[in-house]
């Protein structure tokens, strides 16, 4: 993992199958991406104009990355500057007041080279808005979850 200003500002993780300070179950890289790659859609949050933005997209995992189809606009702008972006995806359940959060952060690119092309075209990611062709990837540089149950 590279050393990124982004990454030197984050707390101190605690270790997998511990709890954290909050009682809440710490998980593990593996179960991380294995709970967000069920679930089809996270929100991605990256900074516009100095200002924090939060938007929902559909997603698939693509060898332990996120990716995501856009059209032109922020999210494109982020990835072209290769600027940080995180993804987050939760399922809660009110009613058992449990549930699980996972956060996926890194540097994000949009994908060009024909065989990565290839192969988040064969992932079958429909973008739920029209006009969405570009495919954007957000490296898995940080992957942290929480789970309360």
């Amino acid at each position: 993992m590279t050393d990124t200003p982004w990454r030197t500002q984050m707390p101190p993780a605690a270790r997998p199958g511990h709890l954290d300070r909050n009682a809440m179950e710490v998980l593990s890289r593996e179960e991380c991406l294995c709970l967000i790659g069920n679930v089809p859609v996270g929100r991605v949050a990256m900074i516009v104009g100095g200002v924090p933005v939060v938007v929902p997209v559909n997603f698939a995992l693509l060898d332990g990355d996120v990716v995501f189809r856009t059209g032109t606009g922020s999210k494109l702008v982020a990835a072209v500057e290769r600027s940080p972006l995180t993804l987050e995806v939760d399922s809660i359940d009110v009613a058992m007041r449990s549930g699980w959060s996972v956060l996926v952060t890194g540097g994000a690119s949009e994908i060009t080279r024909p065989d990565e092309l290839a192969a988040a075209a064969a992932l079958d990611l429909q973008s739920w808005l029209p006009g969405r062709g570009r495919y954007i990837r957000i490296r898995s540089e940080e992957v942290s979850g929480r789970r309360l149950s």
